[in-house]
């Protein structure tokens, strides 16, 4: 039985689609920037991005050929990779000092000589953390995402039969354009979240390249211009943020010096 065309063209695949987007212009975009706290000579989130990037590829495919099942599991590891992301921005900027020049936990996972702590104690840290506590308040007011991380676990684990069923393309499910609904909301706000603590904790990955530019040329940049906002940031922070979470919108503009909309 093909896939309808309410499948096929549900709105779930424009969502991947600017988020693969996204994460690829911000890989390139903050590759000029060197990780400080570690040995490497490049920026570390850079090839993170790009992975994440590829993670989305695959549910995009996946999704695609009806697999909604596996699809949920790709999106756990989604999610866990926007958490060991943002644990390792923090853990880095609380650790990271002139005598402490190299935080080793990072530098040593860089290095393949120490696993992160598990997934629970990375979220902690984050969810406890000082400078994150208006983000925070902000995004776990509700149980929003404690659902999420139980959906993604459900599918995982098989905790339900009908998790099964819908890795099952061929098979008629009265619910599958509801569950494919279901997945685009949980996809989207793993988006907004680690969009909105990225964009809290490291603002100078927003910035355009048009101050470095006119350095590069030798010009003298336009006054201003290190706070230009890259207007992919600025689109996908009016599309994501903006239109869905005006709250968090408003919290990140109250705490960046960017020339943020």
């Amino acid at each position: 039985m093909p896939l309808s065309k309410e499948y096929t063209e549900h709105t779930v695949f424009k969502k991947i689609n600017a988020m693969i987007g996204f994460y690829e212009d911000l890989s390139f975009l903050i590759f000029r920037f060197i990780t400080t706290g570690t040995s490497s000579a490049i920026n570390i989130d850079s090839y993170v991005y790009s992975s994440i990037q590829g993670t989305l590829e695959s549910i995009r495919l996946i999704l695609a050929n009806g697999r909604i099942n596996d699809s949920y599991t790709l999106l756990r590891k989604y999610y866990d990779s926007c958490i060991i992301n943002i644990y390792s921005n923090l853990y880095l900027e609380d650790n990271c000092n002139l005598n402490n020049f190299i935080v080793t936990k990072i530098d040593n996972w860089l290095k393949g000589k120490e696993q992160l702590p598990k997934y629970r104690e990375m979220s902690q840290y984050v969810r406890n953390s000082t400078k994150l506590s208006t983000i925070n308040l902000l995004l776990h007011k509700d149980n929003r995402y404690k659902e999420i991380r139980g959906r993604c676990n459900d599918n995982t684990h098989y905790n339900y039969y009908y998790n099964i069923l819908l890795n099952d393309n061929k098979i008629y499910l009265e619910n599958r354009i509801k569950v494919l609904s279901t997945f685009s909301y949980d996809i989207e706000q793993i988006f907004i979240l680690h969009l909105a603590y990225l964009f809290y904790l490291n603002q100078h990955y927003m910035a355009s390249t048009d101050y470095a530019d006119s350095m590069d040329l030798g010009q003298e940049p336009q006054k201003g211009s290190q706070y230009f906002v890259a207007p992919f940031i600025q689109k996908i922070f009016n599309d994501f943020i903006k239109s869905k979470r005006i709250d968090i919108a408003e919290a990140i503009k109250s705490q960046t010096d960017m020339f943020l909309e």
